[in-house]
């Protein structure tokens, strides 16, 4: 095939072309072809079909999710009903207002039994925090360390819940003999009553729309 062959082409009469010619004219046509079919339908079904795949994957993935939770359903609802089991149980452990004044005779009575003596046992002012209210009692007592761990050991074996913080010890001479002195803040946590318990939220309540003006 010489170029004034090409020169020479009629294109009213495609027929009459060499056989080479053609064939190249044939796979140009055919590669324009499958371009425009690539680009304008190949193409878009491709996009189409990784967009599906990958929403078939996040709906694969989320039904996963959901039969995990179904399974695990009856034992969840297992757990829930011992954790309220606990917390009533917790709960029980709270005195409420007419047991209070026992419970503090029972931890002086605890230090007075461990040795301890007393030089200040002083319960200070409740705070009310969501369903319980928590009573600080400021205790100050001489004594040793043995007497000092029997005293904390006995303290928190009580049938309530009363918990010791901030402890101090110090050497410190009475009468003039060498003791060891304790001081330390007991709590011990009551039950608030419905109505306690109903004025407390509304003070909440009320705090929260001043905080928000």
């Amino acid at each position: 095939m010489r170029l004034e062959d090409l020169n020479n082409l009629d294109f009213q009469n495609i027929g009459g072309w060499p056989l080479p010619i053609k064939a190249v004219a044939i796979l140009l046509v055919c590669a324009a072809l499958g371009f425009v079919a690539f680009q304008y339908d190949i193409k878009p079904q491709r996009l189409t079909l990784a967009k599906k795949e990958t929403q078939e994957q996040e709906l694969r993935s989320t039904f996963e999710s959901k039969q995990k939770k179904a399974a695990n359903l009856e034992a969840l609802k297992l757990q829930m009903a011992e954790i309220q089991q606990s917390f009533g149980d917790m709960l029980r452990q709270l005195p409420n207002k007419t047991e209070v004044a026992g419970l503090l005779v029972d931890i002086s009575q605890t230090g007075l039994s461990a040795g301890l003596e007393f030089e200040l046992f002083k319960p200070g002012k409740e705070n009310p925090s969501e369903f319980y209210a928590e009573l600080p009692i400021q205790i100050s007592v001489t004594g040793d360390y043995h007497e000092f761990g029997e005293f904390v050991s006995g303290v928190a074996s009580l049938p309530r819940i009363v918990t010791t913080h901030d402890i101090k010890i110090a050497k410190v001479t009475t009468k003039g003999v060498d003791t060891l002195k304790m001081d330390a803040t007991a709590k011990t946590y009551r039950a608030l009553e419905e109505e306690e318990f109903e004025e407390e939220e509304k003070s909440k309540k009320k705090a929260k729309r001043r905080g928000g003006k």
